[in-house]
């Protein structure tokens, strides 16, 4: 099953001209975010993002590092480090069932390896989503508006998402993450 269409030819006049491709709101979304913000800057930061949220790792061991200094809350911590690595790995389940193609266009250009070549959900977006939601939690500040935004945009720049990938991520990693976060507020109330 695939979520979006290839892109297919538009007719022309047989005027002789050759047919352009017909892109997909998706795909004329993703140049246009990499033309107007994918500035050498911008790309170099959202390369580190990918590099920190690739398998969750980084979201992870910031939950080990929560463990370490929080030593009252440990389990929580532990918990709540687990259950960003199964937000993650519910994405991976859902890519590998839908499996929809990263995009793959002359009007996108791809500016960072990727472990795989499938694209739905965004599973960057999925673990660093529910990270913000469940360290939220613990912390007690809204992670969710300094941590989210940035890593969904990332994503859209190098090229390896579309705009609905992220979203979808998001989605889940919120569903994940709240769920996790009423756990451990169950939890902490006995």
């Amino acid at each position: 099953m695939t979520a979006t269409a290839p892109a297919r030819l538009r007719v022309v006049p047989d005027d002789g001209s050759p047919a352009e491709p017909e892109r997909s709101v998706e795909l004329r979304a993703l140049a246009a975010i990499q033309r107007r913000i994918g500035r050498p800057p911008v790309v170099r930061a959202a390369r580190g993002l990918s590099h920190f949220g690739e398998h969750a790792l980084g979201w992870f061991a910031l939950g080990l590092v929560g463990a370490a200094v929080d030593r009252g809350r440990r389990r929580d911590w532990l918990t709540g480090a687990a259950g960003v690595v199964a937000a993650h790995g519910a994405s991976i389940a859902v890519k590998r069932v839908v499996r929809r193609q990263r995009p793959m266009d002359p009007s996108v250009e791809v500016l960072v390896k990727t472990p795989s070549r499938l694209s739905f959900p965004s599973s960057h977006a999925t673990s660093t989503t529910a990270a913000a939601v469940v360290y939220s939690g613990l912390t007690g500040r809204n992670l969710v508006p300094a941590l989210v935004p940035p890593m969904l945009v990332s994503r859209l720049v190098l090229g390896v998402h579309y705009p609905s990938d992220v979203l979808a991520g998001a989605t889940l990693g919120a569903v994940v993450g709240g769920v996790v976060r009423r756990v451990l507020k169950r939890k902490r109330a006995r």
